[in-house]
C-alpha cells in the first residue's frame, strides 16, 4: 500500500473540538504540546473525563502514547501532580532518502526526527527510476540492520527528488534533470523495492521536491515560529522551497519554487531546452562548466564546493557572480512573499555566493521587504532533506484523520 497526504491540519493542530474530537485530535494536542495532561485535554476539547479516558486508552493500546513525569499541581489546595502524557516515538521508525543528480543520502529516523543510521554514496538519477529505487531498497535494508531495527517497525518512507512533484500522485512532472522519471510511479516502485529486500509488508511512500523538503526540515527544526520561510538550493540546478504557516506551499501541481527556470536574459542554453534560464548561468553546474572552460578541473556543483572550501580564487569569484544573479531574482521573490527567513543551501552556499546574493537583494528589493528578513545558510546541511522527508511522513501518518483510520485498521 502506498500513501498520499490526507487533509492536513496546520502544524498538527486539530480542526475539531467538543464531541467531534477523536483519538487523533487528542494525539495532535499532545504532540504539539498544547495539552499534555488529561485535565488539559478535557479543557481543550470540552469532552468529559470518561470520554477522554476512552480515547486515550486507544492510543495507549496502539503504543503511540505513554505517561511521563508528574506535572505541576494546579490547585492552590495542593494534591497529587497531574501525570503528563507523551508521544511514544519508540514504536516505529521512518526511512528517508534524498536524491541528487549523481549522489544520494539515506537514513533511518525516529518519529521525532533523530537520525539513527545514515548512508551516502553515488547514485545516478540518469540511470532511471527502476534501477535507482531498487538500489535504494538495498540501502534501506542495510541501514535498518545498522540501526538495530526490524523492517516491520518501519511505518513509512519519504523521498526527496530533484524535480517538480505532483503531491497528489507522488510522480515527478517534466523534470529537467531527471531523464526517464517523468510520470513514473515512484511510490509503487519504492514500496516494492522495500518489500522485496526486507520481506516486510508494504508501507506508505511519500515523495516531494528536494528543496521543499529541505525547507520543511530547516523550518521545523530551526525556525518553528517563522510563518513565511524560503529556502533556495543551489546545486546542479536551482530550486526553492517555501513554507507558509508551517505547511509546504507547492502551487496547484507542485511547480512552486522552480526559480531556476526564470529567464534572466542570458545566452546560455538550459538543460530544460530553453535559453537564458537562471540555472544555466548561476547554478553549481554552470559555475563548474565555466571553471572547466578555463582549465580548472570541475564537473559538478560538488566539485565547485570542494574548490570553494580550498579557497580557490577563481571559484570564489564565479560563485560571487552567480550569487549576484540569484540575488537579482530573489529580490522579486522576497518582495512577493515577504519572508522572515531566506536560507541559502546546497553546493554554493558559502561566503562568496552569499555575499553576491546580499549585494543584489538589498539593492533591488524594497526596504520594507527586507527590514525584518534574515538571510542565512543551512543549519542542517546535507541532512536537511532527510529530516524534512521524515517529518513529512510522520505528519501524514499522525494527522488526526489518518490516526483514526490506522487505529480502526489495527482493531483498536
Amino acid at each position: 500500500m502506498t500513501g498520499r497526504p490526507g487533509r492536513a491540519t496546520r502544524n498538527g493542530r486539530s480542526g475539531r473540538s467538543g464531541a467531534q474530537a477523536g483519538a487523533g485530535d487528542l494525539l495532535a494536542l499532545v504532540r504539539n504540546g498544547r495539552a499534555v495532561t488529561r485535565g488539559a485535554l478535557q479543557q481543550a476539547t470540552g469532552l468529559s473525563r470518561a470520554t477522554v479516558g476512552q480515547r486515550l486508552d486507544r492510543l495507549f493500546r496502539a503504543g503511540w502514547l505513554r505517561e511521563g513525569a508528574g506535572g505541576p499541581v494546579d490547585s492552590p489546595l495542593g494534591g497529587r501532580p497531574s501525570i503528563t502524557l507523551e508521544f511514544d516515538d519508540s514504536h516505529a521508525v521512518v526511512l528517508a532518502a534524498d536524491l541528487d543528480t549523481r549522489h544520494a543520502r539515506a537514513a533511518v529516523l525516529s518519529l521525532t526526527g533523530e537520525i539513527l543510521a545514515e548512508q551516502s554514496g553515488t547514485l545516478v538519477v540518469e540511470e532511471g527510476p527502476e534501477s535507482v529505487l531498487g538500489e535504494l531498497g538495498g540501502w534501506f535494508e542495510e541501514l535498518l540492520v545498522k540501526a538495530g531495527h526490524r523492517a516491520e517497525e518501519v511505518c513509512g518512507i519519504g523521498l526527496a527528488v530533484p524535480g517538480p512533484v505532483d503531491s497528489e500522485t507522488g510522480r515527478v512532472v517534466q523534470p529537467p534533470i531527471m531523464p526517464g522519471w517523468d510520470g513514473y510511479d515512484i511510490r509503487g516502485r519504492m514500496s516494492r523495492a522495500f518489500t522485496e529486500r526486507t520481506g516486510a509488508p508494504a508501507v506508505p511512500v511519500l515523495v516531494d521536491n528536494d528543496a521543499n523538503l529541505m525547507a520543511y526540515g530547516e523550518q521545523r527544526t530551526g525556525y518553528p515560529d517563522c510563518t513565511a520561510f524560503v529556502l533556495v538550493k543551489i546545486s546542479t540546478g536551482i530550486g526553492a522551497g517555501v513554507v507558509v504557516d508551517g505547511s509546504i506551499y507547492r502551487g496547484v501541481d507542485g511547480g512552486a519554487g522552480d526559480i531556476g527556470h526564470i529567464r534572466v536574459g542570458a545566452d546560455a542554453v538550459c538543460r530544460c531546452g530553453s535559453q537564458g534560464c537562471l540555472a544555466a548561468v548561476a547554478s553549481g553546474g554552470a559555475v563548474a562548466r565555466r571553471l572547466a572552460a578555463s582549465g580548472v578541473p570541475a564537473a559538478s556543483g560538488s566539485d565547485v564546493r570542494d574548490l570553494l572550501a580550498a579557497g580557490h580564487p577563481e571559484a570564489a569569484a564565479l560563485a560571487r557572480e552567480a550569487g549576484r544573479r540569484v540575488g537579482d531574482v530573489l529580490a522579486t521573490v522576497v518582495t512577493l512573499l515577504n519572508p522572515g527567513v531566506l536560507m541559502i543551501a546546497g553546493d554554493l552556499a558559502g561566503t562568496p555566493f552569499l555575499t553576491g546574493v546580499r549585494e543584489l537583494l538589498y539593492q533591488r528589493a524594497l526596504p520594507r521587504s527586507t527590514a525584518h528578513l534574515d538571510v542565512v545558510t543551512s543549519r542542517l546541511g546535507d541532512r536537511a532533506g532527510l529530516v524534512g522527508a521524515g517529518a513529512l511522513v510522520v505528519e501524514h501518518l499522525y494527522a488526526p484523520d489518518r490516526v483514526e483510520e490506522r487505529l480502526a485498521a489495527m482493531g483498536v
